[in-house]
């Protein structure tokens, strides 16, 4: 009797320790996690006091070190520059500084390109990305999610039918993916926000949208 209410007994108490683990790991993963991000952060943000003169940093100033100061000085450059930049002599400023770097061997290259991304992405008069859309892809028999971006003149001219620009970004880092042009009737439109397919990628779709309006595919 003992032999077999022992048996009976064990897989059930492993079940239960198997949940509580898993339980654990949903807390202290995700917390984890941000505090490791938080922390990498803080201390890359920190080494921009490195900057400045030996005599100005906040250590020999102050005697010993305070976490966080790099990130006030970050905020405060960033908060200094748009001001500058909203005037009329920063924007002059701007002008010369960006045709500058634009007329530098190989450094243009660079700049041009991760300023029209950041120009597309960050600026508040335009949208980087205009709709959520499922496509065809890896194959004709999956569907994927989406960005609609534009198609320029050059391409658009070359294509006999409507097609759209798309960017599929990759899992769990949409920051990587593919871009390609695929033909508008091939494609569903999707009735959420870009903010939410991003979670939705990001999150390798564990993560969706509790607004009632987002429901999917039209």
């Amino acid at each position: 009797m003992r032999a077999v209410r022992g048996r009976g007994l064990v897989p059930g108490r492993r079940q239960r320790v198997k949940k509580y683990l898993i339980t654990g790991l949903l807390v202290w993963v995700p917390l984890g996690i941000t505090l490791w991000v938080l922390n990498v952060t803080i201390g890359t943000m920190d080494q921009t006091l490195g900057l400045l003169p030996a005599a100005w940093q906040p250590d020999k100033l102050l005697g010993h070190h305070i976490p966080g100061l790099g990130i006030l000085l970050t905020v405060v450059v960033v908060l200094v520059t748009g001001l500058l930049a909203r005037n009329v002599f920063g924007q002059r400023l701007l002008g010369y500084w960006d045709a500058l770097l634009r007329h530098i061997p190989f450094v243009n290259a660079i700049y041009n390109s991760v300023k029209q991304v950041s120009d597309t992405l960050l600026s508040g008069s335009g949208k980087a990305f205009h709709k959520v859309l499922l496509v065809r892809y890896p194959h004709p028999e999956s569907w994927s999610l989406a960005f609609q971006t534009t198609v320029p003149m050059e391409v658009s001219g070359l294509l006999e039918e409507e097609y759209v620009g798309v960017f599929v970004p990759t899992t769990p880092s949409p920051v990587n993916g593919f871009y390609f042009y695929v033909r508008k009737a091939d494609t569903k439109e999707v009735s959420i926000s870009v903010d939410a397919a991003f979670k939705a990628i990001v999150s390798m779709g564990v993560v969706t949208t509790a607004n009632g309006n987002d429901r999917g595919a039209n």
